[in-house]
């Protein structure tokens, strides 16, 4: 990351979480997963102030941000965001897998935050529906403004009460690991000069490209824009 130009700052733990992903069947959207170690919950006391416009909660599963650590960050003033897989994604103490499970304090983290992302699975456990437009109005009345919503044809995103849709294009999914964390970094990246529309096909262009390779996105911003404005179906 950091020979990628990327400023990291490490908060050292004494073992490293480890994942494991286990496709039983060739469905990409099929995964059994555990968490084999953890490095432990992330405290406010640990981030050291930072000059940045937005933070956002990336976690793997519940082990490592509670909501404690939520409103530490958010009294700070940032503009925040966070994937819900963050809270969603519960590990068994004993066996170490990962179940899908609804959230005591959802609305209040919701309430804490600017903008979230979650995929479909994620939208279901927690508003109880399929239907990601509902899904969203649902983390509206929570009181977060901007929702966006991934599923396995595209990307969602509810902004102060208008919903906006934009179809993967991807021919493949090589490079299925990591769609919604692209997507959403995709979009968060683009929100910083564009309106939710354009965001979003911004970022179910780039993450169609992303899937069609194994690996993390490595293309150009021309790649992107190319295929933003490609004809549909091509």
């Amino acid at each position: 990351m950091r020979q990628a130009g990327i400023a990291v700052r490490v908060i050292p733990a004494d073992i490293t979480t480890y994942m494991r992903v286990v496709h039983p069947s060739a469905d990409v959207d099929d995964r059994q997963m555990f968490q084999l170690a953890n490095a432990g919950r992330f405290t406010a006391s640990e981030i050291s102030a930072m000059d940045v416009r937005q933070v956002h909660l990336a976690g793997i599963t519940d082990q490592e941000f509670d909501l404690e650590f939520v409103r530490g960050i958010k009294a700070r003033g940032y503009f925040l965001s966070a994937d819900m897989q963050s809270f969603v994604r519960q590990v068994d103490p004993v066996t170490r897998r990962i179940s899908f499970a609804d959230v005591v304090d959802k609305a209040e983290i919701a309430s804490l935050l600017d903008m979230v992302k979650l995929d479909v699975v994620e939208a279901r456990v927690l508003t109880g529906t399929d239907d990601l437009e509902r899904a969203a109005v649902a983390f509206e009345e929570w009181g977060c403004p901007e929702t966006v919503i991934t599923r396995a044809d595209g990307v969602l995103a509810r902004v102060n009460g208008k919903t906006y849709w934009e179809p993967f294009s991807n021919r493949s999914v090589v490079g299925r690991t990591g769609r919604g964390d692209t997507t959403f970094a995709a979009y968060m990246a683009r929100r910083f000069g564009h309106d939710p529309g354009p965001s979003l096909r911004f970022a179910a262009a780039l993450v169609s490209l992303k899937m069609e390779k194994a690996g993390p996105f490595d293309g150009a911003l021309a790649d992107v824009l190319e295929r933003m404005n490609a004809p549909a179906g091509r």
